[in-house]
């Protein structure tokens, strides 16, 4: 279950020393054709890495040979000074490859303001290109290297592959590997996420495919409010299976596989100890359902609560008063885990009936004035999250 499952793709994943434990830090996906369509999508914040500047510029003619992925540093605010490793980077894995640089995405995870050593990562790069001269870059082992090394405060690697297609009209697969447990906030794309298919696509679909599958997956993702300067999704693919689908049912294959990882995202996320479904209903718009569930699940004293058990859903409702949507604030509905706990703006059923002591958790907000649905996937307010991020840089 990872980018190797789909024909027409290589990963490894080695130790190049970026990171202190020793662990793997450094990955490659190579396509092997004979398509190399791509399509991406990255953060939304003004403040970006120079991976970031890097790949968008390689996705200027939307043609991908190479992912290079590093953790132990963000490589971001370090200059032209760090714009050039990560050129270098590039480069190193064109070499070792014999492809184009300028067909070589990257992208990098970890504390920002430090500056990377070149010549760990080149290091890195030609293990990783050893690797991937070996039988198993193509198979479980090579893909699940990979995965492993971009985690940073990851306590697991996150992958998972969809199946496609039909006897008929023929199978291909989608396979994907993300990183990820904090600074899990929307922007276009959240974390590091890259995703392999050996359909038949062309850049253009692929586009199109992934922008209308992180829109409902890795957008509705709203951990911790806050956004990194490093977020990346990519898409590639290498035709190899010969297939070439219906663009609406990859997408929705594709909204599988996004799905599927942004939920692993959010188990994973950093100190966390409840995972938080909300689920706006009957909104006038699906842009009112998202920004009353994100206002919910950004509202630090209802994730508090969440935290400590407490059904406390006037803080639900004091969330949703902040938004622009449109409501009558006192014709509310609101649910947890089940229980009715709020119906017209008024008490329904008593609180101390919901059960919160389980990890996963329903809220349901019915706003009552239209059609629209959003959910928004967040996580409660913890003492481990405060701890975690209070030393990152020590």
């Amino acid at each position: 279950m990872t980018v190797t499952t789909p024909a027409g793709f290589a990963a490894a994943g080695v130790a190049c020393g970026l990171k202190k434990s020793g662990n793997k830090d450094l990955a490659i996906v190579q396509n092997l054709g004979p398509l190399t369509s791509a399509a991406a999508v990255f953060t939304s914040n003004r403040c970006q890495a120079n991976p970031i500047l890097w790949s968008k510029q390689v996705m200027a003619d939307a043609v991908v040979e190479a992912i290079v992925l590093n953790s132990g540093g963000a490589n971001c605010y370090t200059g032209s000074q760090g714009f050039q490793v990560t050129h270098s980077t590039a480069e190193a894995v064109a070499d070792a490859l014999k492809i184009s640089a300028g067909d070589t995405l990257v992208c990098s995870t970890g504390l920002i303001g430090e500056q990377l050593p070149l010549d760990k990562l080149v290091n890195g790069v030609h293990l990783a290109a050893e690797a991937l001269a070996h039988a198993d870059a193509q198979t479980l082992a090579g893909g699940m290297n990979a995965a492993e090394a971009i985690m940073t405060t990851d306590s697991k690697p996150k992958t998972c592959v969809i199946e496609g297609g039909t006897a008929d009209t023929g199978m291909y697969s989608i396979g994907g590997m993300a990183k990820g447990a904090g600074m899990l906030a929307p922007g276009l794309a959240t974390m590091l996420v890259v995703i392999t298919t050996d359909a038949h696509l062309t850049s253009s679909q692929l586009d199109t495919a992934l922008r209308a599958a992180t829109r409902v997956t890795f957008d509705r993702l709203d951990s911790d409010g806050c956004m990194s300067t490093n977020d990346q999704v990519t898409l590639m693919a290498s035709g190899a299976s010969g297939v070439t689908p219906e663009l609406d049912e990859f997408t929705a294959r594709l909204t599988e596989a996004c799905t599927s990882l942004a939920l692993q995202l959010q188990a994973d996320a950093e100190g966390a100890s409840h995972d938080i479904a909300i689920t706006v209903r009957n909104a006038a718009s699906e842009d009112d359902a998202v920004e009353v569930g994100r206002s919910v699940a950004r509202n630090n004293l209802f994730k508090a609560a969440i935290f400590g058990n407490d059904a406390n859903w006037g803080r639900v409702l004091a969330a949703v008063g902040t938004t622009g949507a449109e409501f009558d604030p006192y014709d509310i509905d609101v649910s947890f885990n089940g229980v009715q706990v709020c119906q017209g703006g008024q008490p329904d059923q008593p609180r101390d009936l919901v059960d919160l002591t389980p990890r996963a958790v329903d809220i349901q907000i019915d706003l009552k004035v239209g059609s629209h649905t959003a959910t928004i996937w967040t996580n409660d307010l913890t003492h481990d999250y405060v701890h975690e991020n209070s030393a990152y840089s020590s």
